[in-house]
């Protein structure tokens, strides 16, 4: 984050010649009006004016390990300090000019007024930074949620798939005029397939064994329309069957597959799923359908979405032109907040 505090210039000298000429107004109306005491007063809380606008400025914009709500001490120390020495140094400038001034009271007085000024301008600055953060990080949360929205409506998008749905009608109908004795499991489970959909879209994360059963339906109903034209390898390990994962994660996987690659009875299309330590893994060869070099990606878009937004995670895409295969990294429960 830029932390960078911008004060427009007319706004710094402005307020500084303003503060001059206010701190000469008690010896503009005294009796014996000195010309050159008024000049070299208002001079020097000038000059002292827009020093510490800038040096609070530069103070207040260096960044910070953690950001914190409250007023650094330590930093209203440290502008404090200096801006003692500043005006030390400018009453010094003042004596020598003004020889006949009685160094000490007006040492005092103008080190009280300095304090005052810089105060202020500390804590108006102060405000602003904070101001600044705290729009930054709404605007940060709005942008997040608003991401995550769009991924959520992009997903039921993706599973409620009138392309799909129309395949899987045409198929059940070609069942049943056919008399085939896997219409009534059919229909189970493209009803089931619909279902898992409605429940699971309202949640963040389910465990990989339900993401499972999702696929399995899925499947289910793709055998029934290539009957045999693909395969798939389950060799998931029992303990990531445990892990979290974004609903409908494989399965939109799976279903690129299917729909980007030749699905063929001459030459199945292998889908392996398995894992490691640190991934759950599927991967197939590559045999893009003919026109499908520059396929949007839509359901690898929206994986890549939720894992980026909503888990801050990264997934692993390796294509070496005969492989292609993606990592997605295991969630344990016990580390989800």
């Amino acid at each position: 984050m830029n932390n960078k505090i911008r004060i427009a210039p007319v706004v710094i000298w402005g307020s500084s010649i303003f503060l001059g000429l206010l701190s000469s107004v008690p010896q503009i109306a005294a009796m014996h009006f000195n010309t050159l005491e008024a000049l070299v007063n208002a001079g020097i809380t000038a000059t002292f004016a827009v020093v510490m606008w800038y040096f609070n400025i530069f103070m207040l914009s260096r960044p910070v390990k953690k950001a914190k709500q409250s007023i650094s001490y330590a930093r209203l120390l440290e502008s404090l300090l200096f801006g003692m020495l500043v005006m030390f140094a400018l009453a010094w400038i003042q004596q020598l000019i003004l020889s006949h001034i009685n160094f000490g009271p007006v040492m005092l007085m103008v080190e009280v007024r300095g304090i005052l000024i810089n105060l202020v301008f500390y804590m108006f600055l102060h405000l602003i930074q904070q101001n600044y953060e705290n729009q930054t990080v709404n605007m940060e949360l709005e942008r997040i949620k608003s991401d995550n929205l769009g991924a959520q409506y992009e997903l039921l998008k993706q599973q409620v798939n009138p392309h799909f749905l129309f395949n899987s009608l045409n198929t059940l109908k070609a069942m049943v005029e056919t008399e085939d004795p896997d219409a009534v499991d059919f229909i189970l489970k493209l009803s089931n397939f619909y279902r898992y959909t409605l429940e699971s879209r309202k949640l963040d994360l389910i465990h990989v064994s339900e993401e499972m059963e999702i696929v399995k339906a899925y499947l289910f109903l793709q055998n029934a329309r290539f009957e045999g034209g693909f395969t798939f390898q389950n060799e998931l390990p029992e303990e990531a069957l445990a892990t979290l994962i974004p609903p409908f994660t494989l399965q939109l996987l799976v279903e690129n597959c299917i729909k980007h690659n030749v699905v063929s009875l001459d030459k199945p299309l292998h889908i392996r799923l398995f894992g490691d330590t640190e991934h759950i893994i599927i991967e197939n060869p590559i045999r893009l359908k003919t026109g499908d070099h520059h396929s949007l990606g839509v359901g690898l878009k929206n994986v890549q979405l939720r894992y980026g937004h909503l888990l801050e995670k990264e997934i692993e895409i390796i294509n070496d032109g005969k492989i292609f295969q993606i990592k997605l990294p295991i969630i344990n429960e016990y580390s989800h907040h």
